[in-house]
């Protein structure tokens, strides 16, 4: 999106807003500012806000106000990650700052997060199922097999990165690991750090309060991190192209699934969007029981279902029993919420994102550390990834920055940042499983060292 320019972007005969015009969009800005902003008769108009379409087209258009100005400015869309992360600064500050009525954040979180119904429960299971059954049948089953080592090799370097910059700060070394590795490669802060504070609690007697305190700062911080540096990965690749796959993880990846059978002309129109979502939606359902199930069976960790549905996915791709058609129309339900909604969702998970607690935890040690920690995770991946067959950019963005993150909130920002939407099923891998396993080494820390 570099060659957009800003001194056009108000020129109504040159520049389009998403496909709107200046003044198209100038309109539906207007009624949307009036919605969010304006009281009838000293009432807020609430009716609006508790409305599905009414939150996601408040967002959209605040994201393609900010999505297109980011776009345009010079350094910040060359290096900073453009539109999709000044969309996710500007929401965030909005939102911490009350810059924008409470109950429309009432709304918005409602319309983001609040469990069993939100947008994720739709965005993340067609971006998985798209992905992971387009994606060709042998290279997938390599990209898991060495996957999980690079995930581990990755631990391996947000450790020895943290460790190193801690001894500068006179930081022991299992301080470093406990407080500060722990917490930012742990999952995310559901499947993470809220466990591993009734861990550490449990282990050591004291208030869980007290450790997710400064591991919510410490993450937060790594949380943005990491979003920044998948912008400054997107820029390495398009400098050195022999580092990236351009969304593709494994090296020989030269083909999708929908394009195996040679001479095979295969439709894609609206009625295969409709099939693939509905086949998404009954697939995701399937994984839920399962988790259930599992969960049941009182096994030493747990299993979500956004897991078993990568799972159930790559089965389905591997035995090849997924009609063409059907495949067709999942990478182009894939592609419509990848890129056209994205914008929606970064400015979710900002106004969700507090900016305070970046600020409480900015001492300049913190910082450093947290640094040492997402650089040590990418830098080594990076120097095996060729070795392991895969794309040494596309490898540290989804086994490295993905688990330096805040979990599913935090992928959707690295890759949106990084113009990598594709990735979301290594990087559900990561949060998901990788978390787990973080899990199970912060249970055995705390249990001799704590």
């Amino acid at each position: 999106m570099a060659s957009k320019n800003f001194g056009e972007l108000f020129n109504p005969r040159e520049t389009k807003w998403s496909g709107l015009s200046v003044q198209m969009f100038a309109l539906l800005l207007a009624v949307v500012a009036v919605v969010v902003y304006c009281p009838f008769g000293g009432k807020e108009v609430a009716f609006f806000r508790g409305n599905f379409l009414t939150v996601f087209t408040i967002l959209a258009v605040f994201g393609i106000l900010f999505g297109e100005i980011g776009d345009r400015i010079p350094i910040w869309n060359d290096y900073i990650g453009g539109g999709t992360v000044l969309v996710f600064f500007a929401a965030a500050v909005m939102g911490t700052y009350n810059l924008v009525p409470a109950s429309v954040l009432k709304s918005i979180n409602i319309f983001y997060e609040k469990q069993p119904v939100n947008f994720l429960e739709i965005f993340i299971p067609a971006l998985i199922v798209g992905s992971v059954l387009t994606v060709n049948r042998k290279t997938l089953l390599q990209s898991i097999v060495g996957y999980i080592p690079l995930i581990i090799i990755g631990v391996v370097g947000a450790m020895l990165g943290g460790v190193v910059v801690g001894l500068l700060f006179g930081k022991a070394p299992l301080d470093v690991i406990m407080n500060y590795v722990l917490p930012i490669m742990g999952g995310g802060t559901g499947a993470g750090a809220i466990p591993m504070s009734e861990m550490w609690a449990q282990k050591t007697g004291g208030d869980a309060k007290n450790w997710f305190a400064f591991a919510i700062s410490i993450l937060t911080i790594a949380n943005v991190i990491a979003i920044l540096t998948g912008a400054l990965l997107k820029e390495l690749g398009k400098k050195k192209p022999t580092l990236t796959g351009n969304g593709k993880l494994i090296l020989d990846d030269t083909k999708e699934a929908v394009k195996e059978q040679a001479g095979e002309k295969v439709e894609v129109g609206q009625k295969e969007f409709a099939a693939a979502l509905v086949f998404t939606g009954v697939l995701f359902m399937f994984s839920h029981l399962s988790a259930i199930i599992w969960s049941s069976l009182k096994l030493p960790f747990e299993m979500h279902r956004l897991a078993f549905l990568v799972i159930y996915s790559i089965i389905l791709n591997m035995l090849d029993i997924v009609p063409a058609p059907l495949k067709a129309g999942a990478k182009n339900m894939q592609t419509f919420f990848s890129k056209y909604t994205i914008w929606v969702l970064m400015g979710a998970v900002g106004f969700g994102t507090d900016v305070k607690e970046i600020i409480n935890a900015l001492s300049f040690a913190n910082v450093a550390i947290a640094l040492a920690i997402v650089f040590g995770a990418v830098g080594l991946i990076m120097l095996v990834a060729k070795k392991m067959k895969f794309y040494p950019v596309e490898a540290a963005i989804t086994a490295g920055l993905c688990m330096a993150n805040r979990g599913g909130s935090g992928d959707i920002a690295v890759l949106g940042a990084a113009d990598r939407m594709e990735l979301i099923s290594f990087a559900q891998i990561s949060s998901r499983v990788g978390g787990a396993m973080m899990l199970i080494l912060g249970s055995i820390i705390f249990g001799i060292f704590a």
